[in-house]
């Protein structure tokens, strides 16, 4: 049995079940889908991408980014997995020696996705941390790789996102920031990446 052979799960389920119970405009309620950390994740930013695709349709680009090949689509899927696993836990300072706090990768990434999602023209591909998370106040490398639509500066959008992860991470992150490095990898030419 090769990886191909295996389906991708978020949580206890996969794409096709969570994306059918959004089909379903997730009704009726199931608590075994919304219960689940790493599918809830999935959920929403499955969301996110069905939001951008009919903001893309509503623009006029749909049939451009229709004929875009399979690559793309599946860069956006392994993006959705990367996001929706939880990662390490990243343990957080505490005063109380009988408390463990954490936060996990996947908490930061979602927030660095966040504040990418409100940025015009910007789609957060992927966000690395390097470094030992596991020290509380470690130094961490920040890899935030993404695509941009070209009706704007490039450079200032990437600019916008750097910042704003900054002090995003600085506020919420338990470790120390040693670099940030947004990384521009695509871009979107009339909606086709």
């Amino acid at each position: 049995m090769n990886d191909d052979d295996v389906e991708d799960r978020y949580g206890a389920f996969t794409l096709d079940e969570l994306s059918d119970y959004l089909d379903a405009d997730r009704t009726p309620v199931r608590d075994d889908i919304e219960d689940d950390h790493e599918a809830a994740a999935a959920l929403v930013r499955l969301e996110s991408l069905r939001a951008a695709c009919r903001d893309l349709l509503d623009t006029g680009v749909g049939d451009a980014v229709r004929a875009r090949d399979e690559a793309w689509i599946t860069a956006v899927l392994a993006s959705i997995r990367t996001t929706a696993h939880a990662g390490r836990d990243i343990p957080v300072p505490d005063d109380d020696p009988a408390s463990r706090l954490v936060v996990t990768e996947g908490a930061l990434r979602g927030l660095v996705r966040s504040l990418g999602d409100e940025v015009p023209g910007v789609f957060v591909r992927r966000t690395r941390f390097t470094g030992d998370v596991a020290v509380p106040g470690g130094p961490v490398d920040v890899e935030i790789t993404i695509v941009v639509s070209v009706d704007a500066s490039v450079t200032a959008r990437a600019d916008v996102l750097r910042e704003r992860v900054a002090d995003a991470l600085a506020a919420h992150a338990p470790f120390v920031v040693r670099s940030l490095v947004v990384r521009v990898v695509d871009v979107m030419i009339e909606g086709t990446p």
